[in-house]
């Protein structure tokens, strides 16, 4: 620097120490390697389009419709299906704060049968061998439970703004609703057009939250980050980079809806709890003292309270023997087996939150235990899902793609480098703008390795975006520093920097205002492109732009003809 303005070593500055541990961090993350064997290797992930493999589409089953319905013959068919007992009403008044229904039964109902619908609170007296029972409950409550017991899936109320609308998590038709309904003289409420109010499909809620399971449980099974999108409302998309289509369609196959239920009587069972319900699941064991392979598995408050409530109502704890718990993938069997009696009494006291699936002491049953495993892992979807659509990206089709990428940010990078040179026609201007643009592309990739994000074109397109940004903005703080062609005093070059800087923040939060809302409403493609750029102009604004304002006149001033 001139004589009259002392400095403090560049090796020094905070800028360029923080920028010199960031180029090491990413480096580390990244690990590049090359050998003759594997060639040129490093913990980047790549997507399906850089790698190959396989991609899946699947629909979430369920329907989203508004319902009315009698509600004296609803509560007919529900003591009917769960009680077997057949009633008679004798009012039912409707009101804002609930409805109330007066019925009879020729048998003896007790407080704990009707407690157990859950529909309520109830009222009992008996005379002349007449039950009579006084229900204070509400017709929502009434049409859930009986679309519930009638199809053997959870069904959500929810309130909309056209009225109260109820989410059917299982597939199920227009016309199969319609004649469910009829059964209790109601129907599908219709809009202002004559329409029924039914959709095919579930809610946003619910597909996010069947997205984000589905992703905990494909990426939990030890594959490397499986990107899990939404599509629309009803559709979710998996890519399987690296991974053939059918070994894709067999992992996608190992999630499920799991569901524990409880037999009540004959061939009927009652709903406990579902998959996410479930803590922890152990590893398999072997118990020495009865000779039983096992897998061990911890419920959630909610779902030990679950079960220990289904145990008691149904009469488990009792007789156990007679109230197997059954557990279901997809509904399809996979274990069924009735309370030891130790848990049953335990739970006439407290509820049970640790517990042991036993299958038998031999090697087939140790293989069961170790498929149990696997299913009360992969459970927790609160819907079923179907396969729509599937597709496949060659592997060589992939490297060819990944080849192009790279020649292009080089393209991009030799195409900047020529008009820098051609504008400033300076060395010690072209040399640290063009590293500094290639060490904004290692952050970038270090911080991708560094979060397993997966790089594909679209992410590839974002950082060569970067470039180009990154360049305008070293632009705009050299010809600030040259504005007069030559290094000014230290007060001028301060000044000159802040006036660059606040040109290039404004810029900044644009680019990164602009991307945002793809970040939060697009899916796929558009929403790599934008986390790519933000992280990219981020990396620059606060690392890599600092960075080359403190070297730049550093740089010019070791070089006193190339500032002339």
């Amino acid at each position: 620097m001139r004589d009259d303005e002392q400095e403090q070593s560049i090796y020094r500055d905070y800028r360029i120490i923080l920028f010199a541990l960031a180029i090491i961090a990413s480096l580390f993350f990244i690990q590049p390697w090359y050998s003759s064997d594997e060639g040129f290797t490093s913990n980047l992930n790549y997507g399906l389009d850089l790698q190959g493999g396989s991609w899946l589409q699947v629909k979430l089953q369920g329907a989203v419709v508004q319902l009315d319905a009698d509600s004296g013959l609803l509560i007919r068919e529900i003591v009917k299906t769960n009680l077997g007992e057949n009633v008679e009403i004798r009012t039912v008044e409707e009101r804002e704060d609930g409805t109330t229904v007066i019925f009879t039964s020729g048998s003896m109902l007790t407080n704990n049968q009707i407690d157990q619908l859950g529909l309520g609170q109830a009222t009992i007296s008996r005379s002349n061998n007449i039950t009579e029972l006084t229900l204070h409950t509400s017709k929502v409550t009434l049409i859930t439970r009986y679309l519930s017991d009638s199809l053997k899936a959870e069904v959500i109320p929810g309130l909309v703004s056209s009225g109260m609308q109820y989410e059917i998590r299982t597939a199920v038709s227009q016309e199969e609703l319609e004649i469910l309904m009829a059964v209790v003289e109601g129907s599908i409420v219709t809009d202002l057009n004559g329409e029924p109010i039914y959709r095919e499909g579930v809610t946003v809620e619910t597909r996010d939250l069947t997205k984000e399971i589905l992703s905990d449980k494909l990426n939990s099974l030890g594959l490397k980050d499986i990107p899990v999108r939404t599509a629309g409302d009803d559709y979710i998309i998996i890519d399987f980079a690296g991974i053939d289509l059918a070994t894709a369609k067999n992992i996608a196959e190992r999630p499920g809806k799991f569901e524990i239920r409880i037999a009540t009587q004959g061939n009927e069972s009652m709903h406990v709890l579902y998959g996410d319900e479930i803590r922890a699941v152990s590893i398999v064991g072997y118990n020495d003292n009865d000779g039983q392979w096992y897998v061990p598995f911890t419920l959630t408050d909610a779902g030990a309270l679950a079960l220990q409530k289904a145990a008691i109502e149904t009469g488990a704890t009792r007789n156990p023997l007679s109230h197997n718990l059954i557990m279901y993938l997809d509904d399809r069997e996979v274990y069924s087996a009735p309370l030891s009696h130790s848990a049953a009494a335990r739970l006439e006291e407290v509820p049970i939150y640790s517990w042991q699936a036993s299958t038998g002491p031999d090697e087939d049953s140790k293989a069961r235990a170790e498929q149990l495993q696997i299913h009360l892992r992969a459970g927790a979807l609160p819907v079923n899902v179907e396969l729509v659509g599937s597709g496949q990206v060659d592997a060589t089709l992939g490297k060819q793609f990944k080849e192009q990428a790279v020649l292009a940010g080089f393209l991009a990078l030799f195409g900047v480098a020529f008009v820098i040179y051609r504008k400033y026609k300076k060395k010690g201007i072209l040399v640290p703008m063009v590293a500094t643009s290639v060490s904004e592309v290692i952050m970038i990739l270090g911080f991708a390795a560094a979060t397993g994000w997966q790089l594909d074109l679209a992410s590839i397109a974002g950082i060569i975006a970067v470039i180009g940004t990154g360049i305008d903005h070293l632009v705009i703080i050299t010809d600030e520093v040259l504005y007069e062609g030559k290094l000014p005093p230290k007060k001028v070059y301060l000044a000159r920097i802040t006036k660059a800087f606040s040109i290039i923040f404004a810029a900044a939060a644009t680019t990164i205002l602009a991307m945002s809302p793809l970040v939060f409403m697009g899916f796929g493609a558009l929403k790599g492109f934008a986390i790519t750029t933000i992280v990219g102009v981020l990396i620059g604004i606060f690392i890599a732009r600092p960075a080359y304002a403190r070297v730049i006149p550093e740089v010019l001033e070791t070089n006193p003809n190339d500032t002339e």
